[in-house]
């Protein structure tokens, strides 16, 4: 674990840089727009995001220079795992393809946000968010927190130009497929809750990850090792979009709890092409998938975490000690 947690503390130190160099490059108008926000990390207000097209607060990428760029984007990338910034870097290359398509070219409209002082000892954080891209991220001197986590890609499958065939979240659809494809009758009767699926994940935009509001499914001690072992790496793909370091002490986290308190459940098609939809469900965080719009081929993913979405449980602690 200590190896662990040196890592988690150079994570931080690394965003810590990639923060101090962004705010270098900045003028001080750009500084005032990135600091939009509550003094405090838990005020409710920050707890309200979305997936949508629109205008956030916050700092409006579409008018940054390109060293100013360069440094948002070492930012973004020093919230990931190397798969997980590909995948956020995705997000963004597929908005400028669905942009391209439609006759509305331009600059990449995202907005970021830093929370408190990446100077100080105290909790600081950074967000960014846009059009199927949302990042969170707090750290506090005992840890770092990254979701909510919000990737979608508008195609899911891009059919023409030079990223013709690409699929951005193609191995999150592909291992929920292999598995449910897999189960048996009495399984895939547990697993498949509606033949149509839900136009969009459940969870929405909610200010609090709730796992209830999802169908229970199948239990992961219901499945033969085999299965067990595809919702093991479906589970995994999703954590590992974090820094190595927190993606482990995630999984560490489920695996004490236990595993089989884990679950899957699909509506829609099982062929490929067909609308669909999963969630995968655990005691203290929830997966969402869907690929139900424009026909099927508009995918939406979220990772959410009941103690740590907004960096909730690492805020409590410490106002909790500050106040003692």
């Amino acid at each position: 674990m200590d190896g662990d947690q040196d890592q988690g503390n150079a994570a931080a130190a690394e965003m810590r840089e990639a923060a101090r160099a962004l705010l270098s490059v900045l003028e001080p108008e750009q500084v005032r727009e990135l600091r939009a926000g509550p003094a405090r990390l838990d005020a409710p207000e920050l707890r309200e995001w979305t997936y949508l097209p629109g205008p956030r607060p916050g700092l409006p990428t579409e008018g940054l220079g390109g060293e100013q760029r360069e440094a948002v984007d070492a930012l973004l990338a020093a919230a990931h795992s190397a798969p997980g910034a590909e995948l956020a870097r995705g997000a963004i290359e597929v908005e400028r393809h669905r942009r391209a398509t439609v006759g509305a070219a331009g600059p990449d409209r995202y907005w970021v946000r830093l929370l408190g002082d990446p100077d100080g000892d105290a909790p600081w954080g950074w967000r960014m968010n846009g059009h199927h891209l949302a990042v969170h991220v707090v750290i506090t001197a005992a840890g770092m927190r990254v979701t909510p986590h919000f990737i979608g890609a508008e195609p899911a499958r891009i059919a023409d130009g030079p990223q013709a065939g690409r699929r951005l979240l193609g191995p999150e659809e592909d291992l929920a497929r292999e598995l449910v494809t897999d189960l048996d009758a009495g399984r895939r009767a547990k697993a498949v809750f509606a033949a149509a699926p839900p136009d969009d994940i459940l969870t929405r935009a909610d200010p609090f990850a709730d796992p209830d509001l999802l169908p229970a499914g199948l239990p992961y001690g219901d499945m033969t090792p085999g299965q067990q072992t595809l919702l093991e790496r479906l589970v995994r793909r999703y954590l590992d979009r974090a820094p190595a370091a927190y993606a482990r002490e995630c999984w560490a986290d489920a695996v004490a709890r236990g595993l089989d308190a884990l679950s899957l459940a699909w509506a829609g098609g099982l062929a490929p092409g067909d609308r669909h939809y999963y969630c995968v469900r655990a005691p203290d965080f929830l997966i969402e998938y869907d690929n139900t719009q424009d026909d099927g081929n508009h995918a939406h993913s979220v990772w959410r975490h009941v103690r740590h979405d907004w960096g909730a449980d690492l805020l409590r602690a410490h106002y909790t000690e500050q106040h003692g």
